[in-house]
């Protein structure tokens, strides 16, 4: 009940702001008008806090996208790799060998159509050798083999 209160008293503060900007901007172009001046830009205090709130949340998008949204695709890369790494592991426990591509995991599970692609859309590699071993890797950002970006599990 208090926050509904607060939100009026808010509210009623920010027309009396914009009320007494009005009078204010109504006597200065009354002087500018008397005394030939050129208009002087006035904003209304409401949309001052509109002006930096949008200031301050195109920083925020601009810090996401360039900073924090990279490392989450490079998680999510990650986890999808365990992912596939527990799938595989399975596919052993059951049939006693890993499968020859990593497309026979996909089989006919419509939820396990895109396992096989990392977060920038590249294909997700996997070799398995002859030791009954297997490397599962992605490409990483730049798509390119063997650069820092990559991303390797060898089991």
């Amino acid at each position: 009940m208090s926050s509904f209160f607060a939100e009026i008293i808010a509210e009623l503060l920010e027309w009396y702001l914009d009320i007494k900007f009005w009078f204010k901007k109504r006597k200065r172009r009354k002087f500018e008008k008397e005394n030939n001046l050129p208009k002087r830009l006035m904003i209304y205090p409401s949309d001052k806090i509109s002006i930096a709130l949008v200031s301050i949340g195109s920083i925020l998008v601009f810090v996401f996208i360039f900073f924090i949204y990279p490392d989450m695709k490079e998680k999510k890369t990650k986890e999808k790799l365990a992912e596939i790494v527990q799938i595989l592991e399975k596919e052993k426990q059951v049939l006693g060998v890993y499968p020859k591509e990593l497309n026979e995991i996909i089989r006919s599970n419509p939820l396990r159509r895109d396992i096989t692609k990392d977060y920038w859309n590249n294909q997700i590699h996997y070799k398995v050798s002859n030791d009954d071993s297997y490397v599962l890797f992605s490409l990483g950002k730049d798509g390119s083999p063997n650069t820092d970006d990559d991303i390797v599990l060898e089991y």
